[in-house]
This record gives structure tokens, sequence and C-alpha cells, in this order.
């Protein structure tokens, strides 16, 4: 299993990110994609996932509508929309799997994540 993301960096709060996810390793139908965060002192939290089975996008409460996360099976990509982007939302983004229909934990399959930095 092997993730890499890409698109982060820096960006005026209001602005949009779009953050990318490479898989390989792994098929998307039996595989669940995750998307985390780590903001800098802070812990990893979960920003939103997509299931395997029936493809239920769920998002943490914090995204309140801003955020998108879709993936391409084809293309094995996952995507993670980021609009009107907060301060707060600085941190390392994380792509992650795990096999079956249940949100990545942090015991399982991560990328080495992208900066995303936002100023005020």
């Amino acid at each position: 299993v092997q993730l890499v993301e890409s698109g982060g960096g820096l960006v005026q709060a209001g602005g949009s990110l779009r953050l990318s996810c490479a898989a390989s390793g792994f098929s998307f139908d039996q595989y669940t994609i995750g998307w985390w965060r780590q903001a800098p002192g802070k812990q990893r939290e979960g920003v939103a996932c997509i299931l395997s089975e029936d493809e239920t996008t769920y998002y943490a409460d914090f995204v309140e509508g801003r955020f998108i996360m879709t993936n391409d099976r084809a293309k094995k990509m996952s995507y993670l929309q980021l609009n009107n982007l907060k301060p707060e939302d600085t941190a390392v983004y994380y792509c992650g799997t795990r096999r079956g229909n249940s949100c990545p934990t942090r015991d399982d399959y991560w990328g080495q994540g992208t900066q995303v930095t936002v100023s005020s």
C-alpha cells in the first residue's frame, strides 16, 4: 500500500486548495479512503472519508460544508477540495486507507502528508 499526497501550499484566509492523493497497491473496492490532519501541537484528527462499499461520505463537524472529498476509482486518486479556508485549518493533511467499510484510524496506512498553511 502506498499513498502520496500533493497540492498543499500557502493560501490566504478565504482561499481554496485542492489536495490529491495517489494510491497504489490496493483496490478502492475493498479499501476505504480517508483524510486526516494534524495541526502544530495538536493530535491528528479525521477530516473526511468515503466508504468502500457504498461510497458514503463522512465529514468532521468542523468542515461545515467547506470541504469536499471525492475519489476517482479508475485513476486510483482521492481528492480533498478545501474552500473558504481559515487560519485554524493550517495543518499537515494526510491521506489514509484501511481494508473494509470503515474510516481509517491512526493504526492504518498513511501517506507522508502535505502542508496547508492559511494566513490571516
